[in-house]
C-alpha cells in the first residue's frame, strides 16, 4: 500500500536541510504543519504544473541553496515539458512528484496518467541523471537522505494515497507576504 502524503512530507522535512522548499497544491494544506521557515513558498495561484519553472528560476539565482518543489501528478501531466527543462539547465532541483493518481482539489478525478504514468523513466528519458522512485514509506525514509544531497537535477517520484474530497487548500499566507519572508530569508543567507 502506497504511504500517506502526510508522512511522505514528514520525511522530506526531516531532510530539507537548507533548502528553499516550494509547495503546491494539496501539499499546500500539510506542509505548514509540518515546517514555518521563511524559505517555504506556498505556490497557489493557478499554478497546476507551473512549480519546477519556479524553483529553476529559483535554484539558478540561489545557487548555494538548492530548491526542492513539491509537485502533484496531475500539476506534472500539465507540464511535462518543465522535465525536459530541468535537464537541459541544470541546477540543484529537486522535484518530488507526490503520484496518487486523482486530480485531489478538483473532485478526485483520476488522471489521464493514472496507474500508467512513469514519472521515473520520462525523467530518465529527457536526460535527467538523478532519478528515484519509492513506493512505500519504508523505502523513502532510507532512501531520502541521498535523494536529497548531491547536485541536481533530481526527480524523487512518490506513490502516495489519495484522498478523495480534499479541497483546495488555502496559503498559509497571503502571497504578497511570502514572497517579501523569502526575500528577506535569501537576502540575509
Amino acid at each position: 500500500m502506497p504511504m500517506s502524503q502526510r508522512r511522505a512530507l514528514e520525511v522530506l522535512a526531516q531532510h530539507r536541510g537548507r533548502h528553499i522548499v516550494i509547495t503546491t497544491m494539496t501539499a499546500v494544506g500539510v506542509w505548514p504543519e509540518l515546517s514555518n521557515s521563511p524559505l517555504d513558498f506556498a505556490y497557489m495561484p493557478s499554478a497546476m504544473g507551473h512549480g519546477p519553472g519556479l524553483a529553476l528560476g529559483l535554484a539558478l539565482a540561489q545557487k548555494e541553496r538548492g530548491v526542492i518543489v513539491v509537485n502533484g501528478d496531475g500539476s506534472m501531466l500539465m507540464n511535462l515539458g518543465s522535465l525536459a527543462t530541468l535537464a537541459a539547465h541544470p541546477a540543484d532541483v529537486y522535484l518530488v512528484i507526490l503520484d496518487n493518481g486523482l486530480y485531489e482539489v478538483t473532485g478526485g478525478q483520476a488522471t489521464a496518467g493514472a496507474g500508467r504514468a512513469n514519472f521515473a523513466a520520462l525523467a530518465s528519458a529527457v536526460g535527467i541523471g538523478r532519478v528515484y522512485a519509492f513506493d512505500t514509506f519504508e523505502a523513502w525514509q532510507t532512501g531520502a537522505a541521498v535523494a536529497l544531497a548531491g547536485p541536481g537535477p533530481v526527480v524523487i517520484w512518490l506513490k502516495v494515497e489519495g484522498r478523495l474530497g480534499q479541497k483546495t487548500p488555502k496559503p498559509p499566507r497571503p502571497m504578497a507576504e511570502q514572497i517579501q519572508r523569502l526575500q528577506q530569508a535569501i537576502i540575509s543567507k
